[in-house]
Parts: C-alpha cells; structure tokens; sequence
C-alpha cells in the first residue's frame, strides 16, 4: 500500500473506531446481567493460534487475543494493536506502527519483537500457512519497541484480510517459550478477556481484562459449556442453563422463535459443508469415480430434507457471499443412469465400501443417513462413522478416511483462504487442510495466480476458471452453504456474528 493506501487506513480508523471500541459501550453498572454461559456443540482443540484452524477453537480465541487489524466484510481495514501500517509500491513489505501501553494478561508490556515472534510463528505453523506461509522469516526488522517490518516472498492479495485473522493473533514470546506446547491450555493474549480454566468437553472460563486498553466489557465472566447434542443446547437455553446457544439445529429453530424468552439470530456465512474423498485412496483416486458419487446424489433434496432452508445448496468450493463466487455455477446433476455408467466403465463393483467420517453435528449425520441410502441404488454400501471433533481432526490429519463430511469457512475477507488451504497440492498430506489429499498441477497453478493478482476483473476471471477446474476433477461433494444459527435470550443485546463462523462476544449485554 502506498501513503495514500495508509491515508486510506487513517481515515478508516478515525470514522470506524467503533468497529472495535465505540461499540463496547455499556458498562458493567448498565448491563443487568455481567455473566455469560455460552453452548458449544464441540470443545476447542487448542487455544494456541497457530496450532489448529478451526471455528470452535477461534471462538475462544477471538476473545482471549487481539490482531493487529480489522477487516470488515467489505474489505475495510481498522485498527487493533496497530496503529497505522504501510505498505511498499511492490506490495512486499509492510511496517506496523504498534500501539504503546498496551499490556498482555500477565502484565508485560507488547512489544514489536511479540508481533515479529507471533508472525514468525504463524509462517512457520502448518496448520495456518495457508494464510501467512509467504511471510520470509529472515526478512523482520524491529527498530524500536514499537516498529515493525517484514517482507513477503510474493504478492499475495489476500494477506492483508489475513492479518485479522485468529491465526495472526499477538502472543508474548517469554510466556510461549517458557509454556511450550502447554500454552494452547493455558493461553495469555492481550485481549478483552482472560483465560481461567478449561476441562476439556465440559466448561472454558474467561474472564474480563480490566486492564484492556479498548473499552471494557460489560460482561465480567464467560463460560463455554460444550454440549454436542443439538436438542440438548436447546433444552439448557429454554430453561436458563446458558444464555446463548451457538448452532441451534433445523429440528430446534422453531422452539426458539415461538419462546417469547428467546431471540434466534441468523446470518448467511461463509461456510461450504462438503464431502471430501481421500483422492490418494483406492478407488477415490479416480476422477470419474469421484464424479459418479456426484452424480449418484441428489444434493438438492438432500440439503431440503436436512436444513429445510437454512443455507442454500451448494454449488461449488467458494460460497455466494464471498467475493468471486462463480454465480453460473449450480449443484451438480443428478443423473443415476450415469453415475452407473461411469462406475461400470470403471471397474468398481456392487458392493464397494465407502465410509464416510463426520462429527457428532445432526444434520451432517442426517445428510450422511441420507448419502447412504442414495449410494445404495449405484451399488455403493456406506457406513456412516461418528466421532468426536477432536478424534475427527485427528483421523483426518492422518489421512486415513475414505471421505469426511465436514465445513470449510472462509474466515478473511478475501476468496484465497476460501481454496488455497484446500486444494493446494502443499495443504495435502499431514501439513494442512487437504483433507481430500488432493492434487492437481492446473489447480496449483491458478490458485498461485490468484492470490498474487491485484483484485480486477483478471483476478475474478481466475477463480471462475478455478471453481470450474475443481467442480470437473471433483475431491469434493458440494453439500450446502451455510448459516449462522444462534438462539439466546430475548434480552441479550450487542452481539453481531460474523460470517467467518467465530463471533466476538465481547460487545455483549443485557437489558
């Protein structure tokens, strides 16, 4: 960015500061209520942000730890722990100008060499290399306690959204250093909230930073209650056991619209729930065997049955909300007579195997329930496996399934981290989120292209060729895209979720 995109960048900061302060204004002594319980449907993995990407994990995250930006929806950049940034007229090195005073929870001062360490961090980290993996580690300069600069080895149009990011989130360096790996269980951010405690599957506790150089929260204490059973969340938000209720399911949208105790929140995010085939595992390996399953299901019926409206059916790997999204595109045809053909032409005989892995949520079970019984007319036998989030990642960082139902959100502002982390051949394997261990040199090649473009009509020409090249090779059956679904009290005000599927709770109160 040049001086004029840093003037840009002030003048966004100035007129929007309520994007994060202005709007945490209810106090403690307004709010009639300073504690909140929040149902979860599946327990973090890891509090470290570098060490998992995944929306259960942010959501904790993204109250525990500051970035050094904003970026709205819109592309609009505002301040966090930054003050004001450049970058150069090649669009390889960016300076941060980093707030003073402002101190992590254990007191210490941040400091710029914490930004360089924490970005350090994520370039270095497989889990979020996707978003900063095009950092040069060598490249940072710290000049002074509040001043620093790293180079890209590319362009990359996207890495600005990035930087909003969980996985950018600013961590001191003494404190991960003497932690190690124990630091994702008992992390220290900067944030509007501290951590307390976390037993795993049961409870996470924060509470309030009065220390918070933002406007404080209203609210003194949160605590996560994983509940994973969706009827379950709703019954404890009914009768008062928490006060909000993340992924209210189909079967429970109306028991919360008809309470007049209760508010549902809704809002289109950028989800895609997909299935993903193990594209190195015999005999998903095969395009036209991967496109025969596509055929052989009605997605369209599918995602009626399931979400009866919430979400839409989906269509191909970015969602219609993000930017580029491929409008020409529709759900896949289908065809029973061809899907038998190819699986014929093939050489896959009746009473093939395929089981498909997915987490304790209803509805990808329904849809699961429902892919079995459509399979079975091509001569597909399906056993549907259920396990635990965290057991689910695990299955899948080891490549051992045959196909997983699971989501990807595009959790920046721009479409690269709605693809790249996905079908780049370097996601695959163990270092990333390839859970389909697909590869493709064509795919490569455009989703380099893309993400080094400057947005224009060029750039959106890209990823048109892009959804189109992934719907034809097909590692994914495109499912539905989502929304965010959220039951809670009828008084409970302040609270705007995202469409990156990890909400702030922090500018929440209670009449």
């Amino acid at each position: 960015m040049s001086r004029k995109g840093l003037m840009r960048f002030l003048i966004a900061a100035a007129v929007s500061a309520t994007a994060l302060f202005g709007s945490m204004s209810v106090s403690a002594a307004e709010t009639t209520q300073d504690t909140l319980t929040v149902a979860m449907g599946s327990d973090a993995t890891s509090i470290d942000p570098v060490a998992v990407c995944n929306v259960y994990s942010s959501n904790i995250m993204a109250q525990i730890y500051d970035t050094l930006i904003d970026v709205a929806e819109d592309g609009t950049v505002t301040p966090r722990l930054a003050e004001s940034y450049e970058v150069s007229d090649d669009g390889l090195t960016y300076t941060f100008k980093i707030r003073q005073g402002v101190k992590f929870h254990n007191g210490d001062e941040l400091k710029a060499s914490d930004v360089a360490y924490s970005l350090k961090r994520a370039q270095a980290s497989a889990a979020v290399a996707h978003i900063f993996g095009d950092i040069d580690p060598d490249s940072f300069e710290v000049p002074d306690d509040y001043t620093v600069s790293f180079k890209l080895q590319q362009q990359n149009t996207g890495f600005i959204a990035g930087l909003a990011n969980t996985g950018a989130s600013i961590v001191p360096e003494a404190v991960v250093e003497a932690e190690g790996d124990n630091f994702g269980s008992n992390p220290i951010g900067t944030g509007p909230f501290k951590f307390v405690s976390w037993t795993k599957n049961d409870t996470i506790e924060l509470e309030r930073n009065d220390d918070y150089f933002g406007e404080k929260p209203a609210l003194s204490k949160i605590t996560f209650r994983i509940i994973t059973e969706a009827t379950n969340r709703a019954i404890e938000l009914e009768s008062g056991g928490v006060d909000m209720a993340f992924d209210i399911s189909t079967n429970d949208i109306s028991r919360v619209e008809d309470n007049s105790n209760l508010q549902l929140i809704r809002k289109v995010d950028n989800q895609t729930t997909f299935l993903a085939f193990n594209c190195e595992k015999e005999p998903w390996n095969n395009p036209d065997v991967r496109q025969a399953i596509s055929y052989a299901l009605d997605t369209t019926a599918i995602c009626n049955a399931v979400w009866r409206g919430v979400g839409a059916p989906a269509a191909g790997p970015i969602a219609p909300n993000v930017k580029y999204h491929d409008n020409d595109l529709t759900p896949h045809e289908y065809n029973v007579e061809k899907a038998k053909e190819l699986l014929a032409a093939a050489g896959i005989q009746e009473g093939q195997k395929l089981v498909i892995s997915t987490n304790e949520r209803q509805e990808r079970i329904d849809m699961a329930t429902i892919i079995q019984s459509q399979l079975k007319e091509v001569g597909i036998d399906v056993e549907i496996e259920v396990l635990e989030w965290g057991a689910l990642l695990d299955k899948a960082d080891r490549r051992e399934q045959d196909a997983i139902m699971v989501g990807w959100t595009c959790q920046t502002a721009d479409p690269d981290m709605a693809v790249y982390a996905v079908f780049h051949s370097q996601t695959n394997g163990q270092v990333g989120n390839n859970y389909a261990n697909f590869s493709s040199e064509k795919v490569d090649e455009l989703l380099e292209k893309g993400r080094s473009m400057p947005d224009s009509e060029d750039r959106e020409a890209v990823y048109k060729e892009l959804q189109e090249e992934i719907a034809a090779e097909a590692p994914w059956v495109f499912l539905n895209n989502g929304e965010v679904v959220v039951g809670a009290k009828a008084n409970m005000k302040g609270f705007e979720p995202t469409a990156y599927g990890y909400h702030p709770l922090y500018n929440i109160y209670f009449e």
